[in-house]
């Protein structure tokens, strides 16, 4: 089959160029190509292609600065996954499309499942919740995978800020009240791969680690692995306000795409060891 890549060059983009290039013929694209922004970008790269799967890895990640930009980030994250879907009915294409724990607001204290009501805290979470509802509104062929705190040896992500800031700093301060589960991109990319492989491939699944921590867990998990005597201090939201409001708890319930397609990511201190073996 022919796959239609977005966003090559994004943490589970890159992965994905390598764990999808065994199912078919892989067209890789990047933003030269394939522009989000740009829905005139997207009718002529899918026309062009004229693929089975659309597998978009594109987006706009700063949660933070959604705030700020709140017509940018619906705009890639909201609309532009609206035109991916009406391409893919069109070609009666399956289209594989990311999105986020952030579609919760985190007042429950179980991990979310697929059927729980979704509630966005921030503009990132809203974006991504109006992308989700734009797919399924199309009646498009869809995949749609909710992920967690992903990170990778790539790109902007709270692996790479704090292996930087603990080379330079003797202590760091990280939340210790927001739990998740930390995701590697490796392993969403190896995931997905695996559920394409399958013929029941169609609905909204959430795909992110076992286990559970927080960004302090995180934090002290990376660190420990450098050999670094940085002290890592948990405090609390309070004590470190940002722009977007997080959810408190970030856990996603898994079962769905276990009893779908026998899939089950490894645990995140697990994954954690493979990327972090790939910095040494």
């Amino acid at each position: 089959m022919r796959i239609l890549l977005s966003g090559r060059n994004g943490q589970v983009g890159w992965e994905l160029e390598r764990s999808l290039g065994p199912l078919g013929e892989l067209v890789a694209t990047d933003r030269a190509v394939l522009d989000l922004a740009d829905p005139e970008s997207i009718r002529r790269a899918v026309r062009e292609a004229r693929p089975a799967v659309i597998v978009n890895a594109a987006a706009y990640t700063g949660v933070d600065r959604a705030e700020t930009e709140p017509d940018t980030a619906m705009r890639i994250n909201a609309a532009a996954p609206g035109v991916l879907a009406v391409e893919a009915k069109r070609l009666g294409a399956l289209l594989v499309h990311y999105s986020t724990d952030y579609v919760f607001d985190g007042a429950k204290e179980a991990p979310y499942t697929e059927e729980d009501r979704a509630h966005p805290l921030n503009v990132y979470g809203k974006s991504k919740l109006e992308g989700e509802q734009a797919i399924v509104a199309s009646g498009c062929r869809h995949l749609i995978l909710r992920t967690s705190w992903v990170y990778s040896t790539r790109g902007n992500n709270f692996l790479r800020t704090i292996l930087r800031r603990a080379r330079e700093q003797p202590e760091l301060r990280v939340v210790n009240d927001q739990i998740g589960a930390p995701t590697s991109a490796a392993a969403i990319a190896r995931a997905t791969a695996a559920v394409l492989s399958h013929e029941r491939r169609e609905g909204i699944f959430h795909m992110s680690a076992s286990g559970k921590t927080s960004w302090h867990g995180f934090a002290e998990a990376i660190v420990a692995r450098t050999g670094l005597a940085t002290r890592i201090v948990g405090i609390r939201s309070e004590e470190y306000p940002t722009a977007a409001r997080r959810p408190r708890n970030s856990l996603l319930d898994n079962a769905k795409l276990n009893g779908a397609f026998g899939i089950a990511l490894e645990d995140w201190r697990d994954q954690l060891a493979g990327v972090m073996a790939e910095v040494a």
